[in-house]
C-alpha cells in the first residue's frame, strides 16, 4: 500500500493554516474585550518586552537576553495577580451560566418591559431626573445586585420613577433588572477607568461603561444635567438617543420570540431528563 505523501503534506499545511487563523482570532477577540480598559496598557507592555527579547536573541545581546528571561519568568506571576479580577469573573461566569436556568420569557413580557422602560425614561428625561438602569442578559449580575437594596418587584414605570426621584433613599445607584423583575435598587456598578471616555460624562455614564466592560448587560442612563438618554452595551455607548432610536434598540435586543428565548442549556437538560436508578 503506497502513501501519497503529497496529500499528507497538503492536509498538514491546511491544519497549520487553520491553527494559525484560530490563534489570530483568539488574540483579536482578547484585544477587543480589553480595548479601553486598564488591561490593554498591560498588554502593550508585554508586547514591548517580547520585542526586546526577540531583538536580544537576534542580535545575541546576552546580558539583555538574561534580564528579559528573568522578567518573563517573574512576569507570569505578576500577570496572574494583575488579571486576578478578570480571571475570577470569567470562571464564575462559566460556573454559573452552566447551571442557572433563565425564567421563561414570552414576547408579551418582553414588549411590556420595553414599554415600561420607555415610559419611565421619557418621563425622567423631560424632568432631568438622573437614572441608571441595568438589564441582565447572559452574564449574571448577582455580584452587583448584592450591593443594593432588594426589591423583587414587577417592572413598572411608576416604580422606576419613584426609585429615582431625587433625595429619596434609593435614588443613588443603579436599578438592576433580572428575569423581568426589578431585583435591586441603589446598587453599585464598577466604574470604568478608560481614558477614552469624554470628560463631560459623569459618574453614571462611567459606571454604565464599566459594567459593559465586564458583562453583556444593557444599561440605560438618563442625565440629570441635560436630560439626555444613553445606552451602554458591551463596548458601545449610544448617546443622546431619540425616543424612536431608544425603543428600536431595546426592541431589537430584548424582544425575542418565545421559542428563541428558551435558554435552558444542555447540562441542565441532561440532569432534568435523566432518570437515575434505572428504567421504570
Amino acid at each position: 500500500m503506497s502513501i501519497d505523501w503529497g496529500e499528507v503534506i497538503t492536509w498538514s499545511n491546511a491544519f497549520d493554516i487553520v491553527d494559525i487563523l484560530l490563534v489570530w482570532y483568539l488574540v483579536y477577540k482578547l484585544i477587543m474585550i480589553l480595548k479601553g480598559t486598564r488591561s490593554i496598557q498591560l498588554l502593550k507592555g508585554i508586547g514591548i518586552i517580547v520585542l526586546i527579547k526577540l531583538a536580544a536573541v537576534t542580535l545575541q545581546l546576552q546580558t539583555i537576553d538574561w534580564i528579559m528571561n528573568r522578567v518573563i519568568q517573574w512576569g507570569v506571576v505578576a500577570v496572574i495577580g494583575v488579571f486576578q479580577p478578570e480571571i475570577r469573573k470569567g470562571l464564575e461566569h462559566l460556573g454559573k451560566t452552566g447551571f442557572r436556568k433563565k425564567a421563561k420569557r414570552s414576547i408579551n413580557t418582553s414588549e411590556r418591559l420595553v414599554m415600561e422602560l420607555d415610559k419611565a425614561v421619557q418621563y425622567m428625561a423631560k424632568r432631568k431626573i438622573g437614572a441608571l438602569i441595568s438589564i441582565e442578559q447572559q452574564d449574571l449580575l448577582d455580584e452587583y445586585a448584592a450591593t443594593g437594596i432588594r426589591i423583587g418587584g414587577e417592572v413598572t414605570n411608576q416604580l422606576l420613577i419613584n426609585i429615582f426621584i431625587p433625595n429619596t433613599p434609593l435614588h443613588d445607584g443603579a436599578v438592576i433588572i433580572q428575569d423581568y423583575k426589578i431585583a435591586t435598587a441603589a446598587s453599585y456598578l464598577p466604574l470604568s477607568e478608560s481614558s477614552f471616555i469624554p470628560k463631560e460624562l459623569g459618574t453614571r455614564h462611567r459606571a454604565a461603561i464599566g459594567l459593559g466592560e465586564v458583562s453583556d448587560a444593557i444599561t440605560i442612563i438618563v442625565s440629570e444635567e441635560t436630560g439626555g438618554v444613553s445606552i451602554a452595551h458591551k463596548t458601545s455607548l449610544l448617546r443622546e438617543m431619540s425616543r424612536d432610536d431608544f425603543v428600536a434598540y431595546l426592541t431589537d435586543q430584548l424582544v425575542v420570540e418565545e421559542e428563541e428565548e428558551k435558554t435552558t442549556n444542555f447540562i441542565q437538560d441532561f440532569f432534568d431528563n435523566t432518570k437515575w436508578g434505572g428504567s421504570e
